[in-house]
């Protein structure tokens, strides 16, 4: 399979590894086998998007990644001692940690193989001596959809206690005690893929499982200086869903199955030859992709081309039922298709007629309400407002 894979991404193409961004991501629309493949086969997405003509066009600033590391290593400075206070004044763990005897043991060796053994040694041999330790960018693995994903975290403390806490080191601001809802709902969802792999390293101890803790201590400079501040995010629901939706992740030697003979991403090839392979394989895009996804404008392109309701929004794609694209849905609203008896249809078509009626009427005059179910058959029923709102969206931008 590794060599299926590697054929896959392009025999000069090094691997781009899975991160816990990307398994984030993953979890947040697995129906999508297009980025399942390409992120199991370690294709550098980026460089496919740039060949395909479709570039990505977020990422991190250059002035953001080195403020980001400075505090970083202010955070772990002098033996991790501010971080471990901030840990045990946040999510306790036993007694408070005295500066300078923290472990903090050297996780190097050869390749992240090495490494994520380096770790689960490490993590096995701080659980039994019961006392605070530091893990500096340990490296964890997680088994998804048949291919090793290799994840390193900020640190993992392990408290006298024996319980495992994932540390999330962020350079966005903490004001007053509060973050950015978006941003931690991010960090939240990135540390529950740790949680998971370390809940998955803590079975394959010997004796009793140590406990990962549901909560994540997040990291932040305090208010608008260089300072640490540091709050307990409970990631229950993130885990819950993630642990869910990545097991509901096609396997990727199934999806590798299906592709034509000869298929590869190499992004050296043509773009005529590397669009042909990656439309070979099925996407489901949504908005969302956008912020997560460096193929989101080849997606989109093609979703709006094939006019996909998905491509408006998931919610809108649910409302809608089982009319799939935009043609279907506004030729339902004009009454050519559709079955009238199915409530979507119903409510199309009253949410046309009224549209319709409010362009015919004069400026300054306000169309009249809609017939009840008992005073005629022109609208069988009232339209939910969401309903007004979807058909007129729809309409719009179709």
């Amino acid at each position: 399979m590794r060599r299926r894979l590697a054929e896959l991404r392009g025999p000069d193409v090094p691997a781009q590894p899975l991160d816990a961004r990307a398994l984030a991501a993953l979890a947040a629309n697995p129906g999508c086998r297009r980025r399942a493949l390409l992120d199991g086969a370690g294709v550098p997405k980026a460089e496919l998007a740039r060949s395909l003509g479709a570039p990505s066009a977020f990422g991190q600033s250059q002035f953001a990644f080195m403020r980001g590391h400075a505090f970083e290593a202010r955070v772990k400075a002098d033996g991790g001692a501010e971080l471990l206070r901030l840990t045990h004044a946040r999510v306790g763990g036993g007694p408070e940690p005295v500066p300078g005897e923290a472990r903090v043991p050297d996780l190097t060796a050869a390749g992240p193989r090495g490494r994520a053994a380096r770790t689960e040694l490490a993590l096995g041999e701080a659980t039994a001596a019961g006392a605070w330790t530091l893990l500096d960018h340990p490296m964890l693995a997680l088994d998804v959809a048949g291919t090793p994903a290799f994840l390193e975290p900020d640190a993992v403390v392990v408290a006298p206690d024996g319980t495992w806490t994932v540390v999330e080191i962020k350079s966005f601001p903490m004001i007053d005690g509060s973050a950015d809802a978006a941003k931690v709902g991010a960090a939240a969802r990135q540390a529950a893929v740790y949680a998971l792999a370390l809940e998955d390293l803590a079975a394959r101890l010997d004796g009793p499982a140590p406990r990962v803790r549901d909560q994540i201590l997040l990291v932040c400079p305090k208010d608008f200086s260089n300072l640490p501040a540091a709050s307990p995010v409970d990631i229950r629901k993130q885990l819950s869903v993630t642990r869910r939706q990545l097991s509901r992740l096609t396997r990727v030697e199934d999806i590798a199955a299906g592709l034509p003979p000869g298929t590869t991403f190499d992004v050296n090839r043509p773009a005529a030859e590397l669009t042909a392979a990656v439309d070979a394989v099925p996407a489901t895009y949504a908005p969302e992709c956008l912020a997560a996804c460096e193929l989101a404008f080849h997606c989109r392109a093609r979703s709006r081309a094939a006019g996909e309701v998905t491509a408006l929004g998931r919610s809108l794609r649910g409302e809608l039922g089982a009319l799939t694209t935009v043609e279907q849905a506004l030729a339902a609203a004009r009454g050519e298709a559709g079955d009238p008896d199915d409530p979507v249809v119903a409510e199309l078509r009253a949410a046309g007629a009224l549209r319709a009626e409010a362009l015919a009427a004069p400026r300054g005059c306000a169309p009249s309400p809609p017939l009840s179910r008992n005073q005629g058959a022109a609208a069988p029923w009232a339209p939910a407002p969401s309903a007004l709102r979807a058909s007129s969206s729809t309409a719009g931008r179709a």
